[in-house]
């Protein structure tokens, strides 16, 4: 069973104040910390310890590229 966490937790995880470094989508919250796109919480002009999903539409690739990372709650 996933935990749940809060807006404010997951802006903890950004890759500055803790050294995990997460991501929101569609729910889903994903630890993006084996990336090295996403080395120091920023990939491009995106931060960790946000929800994504109204960015994804601008990005150069689908939601398919979540599926490489681990899911490790789920956002409330």
């Amino acid at each position: 069973m996933l935990n749940d966490y809060t807006k404010s937790q997951l802006a903890l995880r950004n890759g500055q104040d803790r050294e995990e470094i997460w991501v929101a989508f569609q729910g889903n919250i994903y630890d993006v910390s084996p990336s090295r796109l996403w080395k120091n919480g920023k990939h491009y002009e995106h931060w960790a310890g946000q929800d994504l999903t109204s960015e994804l539409a601008d990005a150069p690739h689908s939601e398919k590229v979540f599926a490489k990372f681990a899911i490790v709650g789920r956002l409330i």
